[in-house]
């Protein structure tokens, strides 16, 4: 998981305690997961990089990676911004597996840690909030 070399590089910013939920979490991550095949995903999908323009919508600032589709439904929630009606119609093309909408945080631990070793501890109170709703979740595949 891309998740480990991010925890690894926070360093001091996080405690014992953090690396310990961290860890908690680790073991638990398959089962939280559902299986489905890697899909192209856009890998930094939120409204900062979604323009309008004459031609229609833009994409920009790809992070283009094979990852789990839920990704990016993450990322568009994760600082705000995505009309609802963007949900709306991706759900109706493709319906992403039960509870997508509780594994938001799940998904959003790797930007948010992303976040804390660009830009500061500022990012730490999300970090946690998103982590704790990640150990939160149900297991419900088999890992």
């Amino acid at each position: 998981s891309r998740l480990w070399p991010q925890l690894e590089r926070a360093g001091a910013a996080l405690g014992a305690a953090d690396r310990a939920r961290f860890a908690e979490l680790r073991g638990r991550l398959p089962r939280l997961i559902p299986p489905e095949p890697p899909a192209l995903v856009h890998g930094d999908l939120w409204h900062g990089n979604l323009l309008f323009t004459a031609r229609g919508p833009a994409l920009i600032d790809p992070a283009v990676a094979f990852s789990h589709r839920e990704v990016d439904l993450a990322a568009m929630k994760l600082f705000g911004g995505v009309p609802g009606p963007v949900f709306a119609a991706y759900t109706e093309a493709l319906p992403p597996a039960e509870g997508w909408e509780d594994r938001v945080a799940l998904w959003n631990l790797y930007p948010l840690l992303a976040h804390v070793n660009m830009f500061g501890v500022g990012y730490l109170s999300r970090l946690r909030e998103a982590l704790e709703a990640s150990l939160r979740l149900p297991e419900r595949w088999s890992g």
